[in-house]
């Protein structure tokens, strides 16, 4: 009989572990937007804890946003002024609003 392996943090078999889906719902966020040079801005996302999630969920959103941008370390930077677009965007992607700083 095969045993399935086990999550050492919840004990459930990892096919239904639900661990990371209860870590990005208590994980805090932090979308702001900051001027740059004289009428340019960036929109900045962090608090998200790994750069593999960061790395793919820039991937989508410049997608989404038709826009330019760059991912440093766990930090995604977006050319433009897209704060309320990249929350709409980020819910979609299973973050509440009540999770945004």
């Amino acid at each position: 009989m095969y045993m399935a392996e086990m999550c050492s943090i919840c004990g459930l078999p990892k096919d239904i572990c639900v661990c990371g889906q209860i870590d990005t719902e208590q994980r805090k966020l932090f979308v702001m937007e900051r001027r740059v040079k004289g009428s340019k801005f960036i929109t900045v996302i962090s608090g998200i804890d790994d750069s593999k999630d960061a790395e793919s969920l820039f991937k989508e959103m410049k997608k989404e946003l038709a826009c330019g941008g760059t991912v440093k370390g766990t930090k995604i930077e977006l050319q433009g002024k897209h704060k309320k677009k990249a929350e709409k965007f980020l819910m979609t992607k299973g973050y509440s609003a009540n999770q945004f700083s």
